[in-house]
C-alpha cells in the first residue's frame, strides 16, 4: 500500500524529534567526560553518537514496543492523534533547550500521546496501567540512579582512600570514559527506541502495516536520527548537568555514568520507557550527595524536578489544542 503525504509527514515530524532528543539530551551521557576534560567536546559526541547505535543490536525494542502499544490503545490511534502528539514533544524540547533545562524528550512524547489521545476520544484510549508505570517510574528512575551513585561513590572513595590522588585521577578518566561509553549506549537505546514506536504506530494507522510491528528501516532510521542529534549535540545543558548541579572531577564522573548505566539498560531490558535525562542528573546529584552534600546547587535541581513534572501536563494540553485545531481540517 502506497503511504498517504500526512502519514509521511509524521514520519519526517517523528524523526525530527528523535534528532531534537539526540540534540537536547546529547549532555546525558557527555557532560562529565567533556567538564572533566577527558575527552574533547567533538571527541565526546562522535563517541556518545556511535554509541547510540549498540543498544538496537543488544537489546531489542521492548521499549518501542510499550509506547507504541502500552500508553494508549493501538488500534483507536489515527494519523490525527499522532501529529499534534508530536507537536507537542518538538516544541517542549526546543523551549527547554533555550533554557537550558536538561528535561525528558520520552515523557514529552508520551504526553503529547496522552493529549492527543484524551481530546480525539476520552479516557478509554489511554493504557492506564502503562502510564502509571511511566509516572512510577518519573520518581524511581532518579531516585535509582541516586542511590546507585551514593553505593558506587562510597565503594569508590573506601578503596581508593590510600591512592596517590595524581595516578588515582588518570586511572579514573580512563574509567570515566568505559562508563560513558555504556551510558550513551543506555540513552540509545531507552530514547530512539520511543520514536520507533510512533512510526510503527504510524504505520499501522495509515494501514501500510497491518500489525503492529518495528521494521528494520525504522529502527536503523531513527538510531541514525538520535545518533545525528548527539553529535551536534546541545551545549547549553551540558553546562547545567556538568557544572551546574555539583563540581565533577574524573571519580564522580565515572560513578555517575556507571550507576546511570545500570538503571538505563536495566529498564531497557524490561521495557520500562523511563527518562534517560532524570537518571543522570539523579546519579549526578547522588555523587554530590556523598561527597559534599552542602556544594550540590539545590536550586538548580529543584529547578529541573519542577521542569520534570511540568514536562507531560504541558505537552498533553499543547497537543490537546493541537488535535482540536488540526480536526477541523483533517
Amino acid at each position: 500500500m502506497t503511504i498517504s503525504l500526512f502519514a509521511l509527514l509524521i514520519i519526517v515530524m517523528a524523526l525530527l524529534f528523535d534528532f531534537l532528543n539526540g540534540f537536547h539530551d546529547a549532555a546525558n551521557s557527555i557532560a562529565t567526560i567533556v567538564v572533566t576534560r577527558t575527552l574533547s567536546p567533538a571527541q565526546a559526541v562522535l563517541m556518545a553518537g556511535a554509541a547510540n547505535f549498540v543498544g538496537y543490536f543488544v537489546f531489542g525494542v521492548a521499549i518501542a514496543n510499550m509506547v507504541g502499544k502500552g500508553i494508549i490503545d493501538s488500534q483507536a490511534v489515527t494519523l490525527t492523534i499522532l501529529f499534534p502528539a508530536l507537536i507537542g514533544a518538538v516544541l517542549w524540547n526546543i523551549l527547554t533547550w533555550l533554557l537550558g533545562l536538561p528535561t525528558s524528550s520520552s515523557h514529552a512524547l508520551i504526553g503529547g500521546l496522552v493529549g492527543s489521545g484524551f481530546a480525539a476520544a476520552g479516557t478509554k484510549v489511554i493504557l492506564f496501567k502503562g502510564l502509571f508505570k511511566v509516572f512510577l517510574f518519573i520518581f524511581l528512575a532518579p531516585a535509582i540512579g541516586m542511590a546507585g551513585a551514593i553505593v558506587v561513590t562510597m565503594l569508590v572513595i573506601l578503596i581508593a582512600r590510600n591512592m596517590n590522588r595524581r595516578k588515582t585521577n588518570a586511572r579514573f578518566k580512563k574509567l570515566q570514559l568505559v562508563a560513558a561509553v555504556f551510558s550513551s549506549i543506555g540513552h540509545g537505546t531507552n530514547d530512539a527506541q520511543k520514536t520507533m514506536g510512533i512510526i510503527a504506530l504510524t504505520l499501522l494507522a495509515s494501514g501500510v502495516n497491518k500489525e503492529f510491528h518495528i521494521d528494520t528501516w525504522v529502527a536503523l532510521a531513527c538510531q541514525s536520527a538520535i545518533a545525528l542529534g548527539t553529535i551536534f549535540g546541545g551545549w547549553r545543558i551540558v553546562k547545567t548537568m556538568g557544572t551546574n548541579i555539583t563540581k565533577i572531577g574524573p571519580m564522580e564522573g565515572f560513578c555517575s555514568s556507571v550507576s546511570a548505566a545500570v538503571v538505563m539498560i536495566g529498564t531497557a531490558h524490561f521495557g520500562i520507557p523511563v527518562s534517560t535525562t532524570h537518571v543522570i542528573a539523579g546519579s549526578i546529584m547522588g555523587v554530590g550527595t556523598v561527597e559534599r552534600a552542602h556544594c550540590v546547587r539545590w536550586v538548580t535541581a529543584r529547578r529541573i524536578v519542577w521542569a520534570w513534572f511540568l514536562t507531560i501536563p504541558f505537552t498533553a494540553l499543547v497537543s490537546a489544542v493541537c488535535y482540536g485545531v488540526i480536526s477541523l481540517f483533517y
